[in-house]
């Protein structure tokens, strides 16, 4: 059965709308006679027996909460701008959900689906082709909205209008999404990160260095709203196998005792981040 890809981007967003451009610029994908929201939809045959779709909403995409709903695909890739208070240029990608309050879309304490090979390869594929750039190449902690019970990944151009609108980027970013998923790498140690920052330093690291696959990041600044309900969610919601948890040692501040008890509770292994 062939895989259905959904590739979505806001009209209200220039890094969109640019990644958009890039996709239909660079790669063959047909229009069909459909349409979502009034905006032409396109279609892309064939990626190792995936069919990809190409999407404009013209809601925010956080906010796009059940877009799942109305849109048949098994995996959802969120095309987005990124913003920082440093105003770093930069390249992101992270799995989305709340591990808390839901302030930008989202529900609260709910965590939304996630590939961990998925996040790897695009990972993997995006230093590649942002080697030659003096951007940051980062994963985010898992944040804010919008809520979906399919798979999903946001990957993200940062942090102004002037890096949103950048050809070069929106290529970058086409590239790096088309060649993920050719990329056949499935044999990865599936896990989840918990501490540290939120652009996951540590965790960055070994994404690049380490066969290790990460689904979601819980950064320090959440670690008191992480419980038993949320780490069964991150297990449940990897759609692959948790093998275990990595812990971003120093990262853990005075919750590390509580951490390490809450992962025995649930039976799942963790290693130290400094350790592997």
């Amino acid at each position: 059965m062939m895989e259905k890809i959904a590739i979505i981007a806001s009209s209200k967003d220039h890094a969109g709308i640019n990644i958009r451009n890039n996709l239909l610029g660079l790669f063959d994908f047909k229009k069909l006679n459909d349409n979502f929201e009034n905006n032409e939809v396109y279609e892309f045959k064939e990626i190792d027996d995936k069919i990809v779709k190409l999407y404009l909403t013209n809601n925010d995409l956080i906010f796009s909460e059940n877009i799942d709903r109305q849109i048949d695909a098994d995996i959802f890739i969120f095309a987005s701008r990124h913003r920082s208070k440093e105003n770093t240029p930069a390249f992101t990608i992270h799995s989305i959900g709340n591990w808390n309050i839901a302030e930008i879309g989202g529900y609260e304490r709910e965590l939304c689906y996630s590939s961990a090979i998925l996040m790897k390869n695009i990972f993997l594929e995006l230093n590649e082709n942002a080697k030659n750039t003096n951007y940051q190449i980062t994963m985010e902690a898992t944040h804010h909205g919008p809520y979906v019970k399919k798979p999903a990944v946001f990957i993200e151009i940062g942090s102004t209008e002037k890096e949103w609108k950048n050809n070069s980027n929106g290529e970058i970013i086409g590239k790096t999404i088309m060649n993920s998923l050719e990329n056949k790498n499935k044999d990865f140690r599936i896990a989840i990160g918990i501490g540290g920052t939120h652009y996951c330093t540590n965790f960055n690291k070994i994404m690049l260095r380490r066969d290790i696959a990460f689904s979601y990041v819980c950064p320090k600044y959440a670690l008191q709203d992480l419980n038993e309900d949320l780490i069964q969610q991150s297990l449940r919601k990897t759609i692959e196998k948790v093998d275990f948890a990595v812990l971003d040692w120093k990262g853990l501040g005075t919750e590390k005792r509580r951490i390490v008890e809450l992962l025995k509770s649930v039976n799942l292994e963790f290693k130290r981040s400094d350790k592997i």
